[in-house]
């Protein structure tokens, strides 16, 4: 499995998102430089996570996006499946895991069932409210 950087940009928008939210809907152009992502590229990014319901889109002069819920509310791996699909190591395991005929049989098959159970495991302890304590850390630490 490998992260595409749809995925590592969207923690990185939702991370902006929840850092920087006053209640106010917050513009791409703000993220895109703060993160120094292309605009084009956060809008594909942020289409996504509208259409996953994970965003909330406003038009207008003060529009843009903010978070649908509270940001304790996502896991990291909520939101790398909507960029990612199916996270798994291997397409025979996982929540859509293909059924294989060999399954009985195969003994690997138990390799990549612990490494499907692990990985998910770390991605849905880890909550959204835990990057922005891990943020506002590292931002204290380089405060003069």
């Amino acid at each position: 499995m490998r992260i595409s950087t749809k995925g590592r940009y969207a923690i990185k928008l939702m991370l902006d998102l929840a850092v920087y939210s006053n209640g106010e809907p917050i513009k791409i152009k703000d993220i895109a430089r703060r993160q120094k992502i292309s605009e084009k590229y956060l809008e594909q990014i942020v289409a996504s996570l509208n259409k996953a319901s994970l965003v909330i889109s406003s038009r207008g002069a003060k529009g843009g996006y903010r978070l649908a819920s509270p940001p304790e509310s996502y896991t990291v791996g909520m939101i790398l499946r909507v960029m990612e699909g199916n996270l798994s190591p291997v397409d025979c395991v996982g929540v859509n895991g293909v059924p294989c005929e060999n399954r009985e049989q195969c003994v690997t098959v138990r390799i990549w069932q612990r490494l499907d159970d692990a990985v998910n495991g770390v991605l849905e302890d880890i909550k959204l409210s835990d990057l922005v304590e891990w943020q506002n850390e590292l931002t204290d630490q380089y405060k003069v």
